[in-house]
């Protein structure tokens, strides 16, 4: 039995002739904004992918405010409240004044349950805004709408829906309308 070894050519990364090389790096080349590409997926719908993204901002930029908001709102959009809540908590602790964060709180607290903290949060949101956000005043006319609804009457069931306005953006509606 004889046994038959094949060699390698020699090469390999080298950039003579018709040989394979791996591409240089660009030295000057710019990374792209995470950020930026997951706000992009957000309103494309894509909010596993924007969640990815913004995992990676978080890893080159840190929890900054703005990523922590981003991570929020991309479990909110993927309906996980719990993770949404808890991040969006710690971005209001680390940019206290935006009013777009506050009101996604608001957002995850309403679908959560937490109607009368939400109307706390929204009151908040409007004020830090001065009433300049026309889906911040109608989350808030709506939570306020939900806690004066009576107890006396039957429970009735309302359906409501997140609507996305913007990458950042959620108002919450009654379905159908």
């Amino acid at each position: 039995m004889t046994l038959e070894l094949a060699a390698c050519s020699p090469g390999g990364l080298s950039t003579r002739g018709d040989q394979v090389y791996a591409p240089s790096l660009d030295p000057r080349g710019e990374e792209v904004d995470q950020l930026l590409v997951g706000h992009r997926l957000m309103a494309a719908g894509q909010h596993e992918l924007a969640l990815e993204a913004f995992t990676r901002a978080a890893g080159a930029q840190g929890l900054t405010g703005e990523v922590l908001s981003a991570l929020g709102s991309a479990n909110l959009g993927l309906g996980r409240l719990n993770q949404a809540e808890k991040l969006l908590r710690r971005a209001v602790e680390k940019e206290p004044d935006w009013p777009e964060v506050w009101n996604n709180l608001g957002v995850a607290l309403m679908e959560r349950g937490k109607t009368a903290e939400a109307e706390q949060v929204f009151k908040r949101a409007y004020a830090l805004d001065n009433g300049q956000n026309d889906s911040i005043r109608d989350n808030l006319r709506l939570a306020l709408q939900k806690l004066d609804e009576t107890v006396y009457d039957e429970p009735q069931e309302k359906e409501y829906k997140l609507v996305r306005r913007s990458s950042s953006d959620y108002l919450i509606r009654r379905a159908g309308s």
